[in-house]
């Protein structure tokens, strides 16, 4: 985008459906519409956060939003909560966002603040978190004459957020964030963010709340096509192997409910993606697990044999498919999600379906049992022998290791057996995430957090301290490893001076594990740069528990498995302070099963040299 005193007409990216229209605001604003009353660019900023029922700002202040910061100081209804970096402040606000369901605030200064925040936008773009990022820009008559700490962060972060404005007038401020919540939390969610110039905040205005939203570009598809609808019931109700391959996008929709009654009455398989755990319950005797590069034998064995496969809110993602030409060769896929933009972008689909989930499976539903009335329940016993003989063969699990040291899956698992069943898990990216996600047992939705499209290290910490923000009534543990805590981890200041007493689980195998692993696998065993020195010598760097009690939390270590158990439940009894556990891992431990990058999925590992045994060329 070309700089200059004026803002660029709206932009709204086609994740998102392009169609007029004109919106009511949603939750009911603090003031109202009617009210116009004398105002600073930074107080209008204020009261729009306000009216918006905005509860937390997670940021840190500099020169370009300073005027914004000295009205902050005065309101009663927005708490802020000061970070120690800006990227921490992003992904708090995802972690927020993840958590609720509402949509998670930040706000940072012009330049290398806002610049910052690119890394926490594009994750939360790729998995679809609703969020508003608010950052200061250098003077309108300043902008492109390269000033101090002077970005175009509208024009950096256009291709990784849903919408990115630049403000520089005061009096469209109000509007501004209006149509920035709107976008943020309508159809597809994801990041908006709004630029506001230094000038603009300083400007005196007026101040005026808008009862409704024009936006020319912008209307998503809420209601699917009932024809669409029906033709998926009726392959549904006729397959002989199909699969339910559920995304997060059921999670997005708050459908869960909705997509248990599917399950019910389809008697279909159900996969559950890296971004869906928890919207089927793992105890569902129709959950297969987690499908893709480090998911369940039964659930990518399934996918490969299916004759029919109904996608749910999912993208068709690489480290799902693998080698894409080779994925479900003798499937019809039916492929429902809200954004237009997904659908055939990957895999072609035979029965597309645009819509928001929780219509599509509620009218799916209802066609679908139309469907049995007429013709009867489909006939799945054989396919259903097939799964439970993958499930009965080739179930999770791991070996003890030959070091002597915790293995950490034992160290995962027992986590989720000890924690309260409606624990919040947010993981960091890595050998840990994947352990994460396939150990420990998710019953309801919204309880895992994760970086799962841009797989961002150090997401966890400051995750989990926006997800308690969030749920400050429900236990929230960070499963992190060595590697991801040092990117984040002075987050753990943030939450002791502000009360927040998240749990950190630090799986610490001394190494950057996932790389580890894969130079194990594919360079010989040749360990270039991957040894964190953390663990396992005489001499941390850091030691972990140390560092934990420097930042004002309660540091714990555990390195034999039968105090495990003993030093969970010690950190579950303290709920007043942050609590760091280092769990001394072995390095050697891999995730297993795996898809190596790029490979067919028939060529899934169950373990190190076990390839699992089903007719390929059937």
């Amino acid at each position: 985008m070309a700089k200059g005193p004026h803002p660029a007409p709206p932009r709204v990216a086609s994740r998102s459906g392009e169609h007029p229209m004109t919106a009511p605001l949603s939750a009911a604003p603090a003031l109202s519409p009617q009210i116009s009353e004398p105002a600073t660019g930074a107080q209008s900023l204020v009261r729009s956060l306000e009216s918006e029922g905005v509860e937390v700002i997670f940021g840190l202040p500099g020169g370009a939003i300073l005027p914004a910061y000295d009205p902050l100081f005065d309101s009663t209804k927005l708490r802020h909560i000061l970070v120690r970096h800006e990227q921490g402040a992003g992904h708090a606000a995802s972690g927020y966002a993840h958590a609720t369901g509402r949509v998670g605030v930040c706000m940072v200064t012009s330049g290398p603040g806002a610049t910052n925040l690119v890394t926490p936008l594009a994750d939360a773009n790729m998995d679809s978190i609703p969020m508003v990022a608010i950052t200061g820009q250098v003077a309108a008559a300043m902008i492109g004459t390269d000033a101090f700490q002077e970005a175009d962060i509208v024009g950096t972060t256009m291709p990784v957020t849903k919408h990115s404005f630049l403000v520089t007038d005061a009096a469209d401020i109000p509007r501004r964030i209006a149509e920035a919540f709107h976008i943020a939390a309508t159809g597809r969610p994801g990041p908006v963010l709004v630029d506001i110039a230094k000038s603009a905040l300083q400007t005196q205005t007026t101040f005026s709340w808008p009862n409704e939203l024009d936006l020319p570009g912008y209307h998503p598809t809420l209601k699917p096509h009932a024809k669409q609808v029906r033709e998926a019931a009726r392959l549904l109700a006729t397959s002989r192997r199909p699969v339910l391959y559920v995304g997060g996008g059921v999670i997005r929709a708050g459908a869960s409910e909705l997509l248990r009654a599917l399950t019910d009455l389809s008697g279909a398989p159900v996969t559950t993606t890296l971004m869906a755990r928890g919207a089927l319950p793992d105890s569902h005797p129709q959950h297969l697990g987690m499908p893709g590069m480090h998911g369940t034998v039964a659930a990518v064995a399934a996918l490969q044999k299916a004759d029919l496969i109904v996608a749910l809110g999912a993208r068709f993602d690489d480290r799902v498919t693998g080698k894409l030409s080779s994925f479900a060769p003798h499937a019809t896929i039916v492929h429902a999600d809200i954004d237009p933009a997904e659908i055939s972008k990957n895999r072609h689909a035979d029965v597309p379906i645009v819509g928001d989930l929780k219509d599509v499976l509620a009218d799916l539903t209802t066609e679908l049992a139309r469907e049995h009335q007429q013709h009867g329940l489909p006939d799945l016993e054989a396919w259903w022998r097939q799964l439970d003989e993958w499930r009965t063969t080739y179930p999770l699990g791991w070996t003890p290791t030959d070091d002597g040291l915790l293995a950490p899956q034992y160290v995962i698992s027992r986590l989720g057996e000890v924690a309260p069943s409606d624990t919040i898990y947010v993981s960091g990216v890595g050998q840990h995430q994947m352990w994460a996600s396939q150990f420990i047992k998710y019953e309801h939705p919204n309880t895992w957090i994760n970086s799962g499209g841009l797989g961002t290290m150090g997401f966890a910490v400051p995750a989990a301290m926006g997800a308690k923000v969030g749920m400050p009534d429900r236990t929230v543990w960070a499963i992190d490893g060595d590697g991801c805590f040092q990117m984040t981890n002075q987050e753990l200041a943030t939450c002791a001076l502000e009360g927040i007493p998240i749990k950190v689980a630090l799986i610490n195998n001394s190494s950057l594990g996932m790389v580890r692993q894969w130079q194990t696998l594919f360079y010989d065993s040749r360990y270039s740069h991957t040894d964190l020195h953390t663990g396992h010598q005489t001499r941390r760097i850091p030691d972990f528990v140390a560092l934990a009690e420097a930042y004002g939390c309660v540091g714990m270590r555990c390195e034999s498995a039968a105090d495990v158990d003993a030093t969970i439940e010690r950190a579950m009894e303290i709920d007043d302070q942050p609590v760091v556990v280092d769990f001394t891992v072995s390095r050697d431990a891999m995730v297993w099963p795996m898809v190596a990058a790029g490979v067919p999925n028939d060529d899934i590992q169950y373990a190190r040299g076990i390839t699992p045994a089903w007719d390929r060329d059937e």
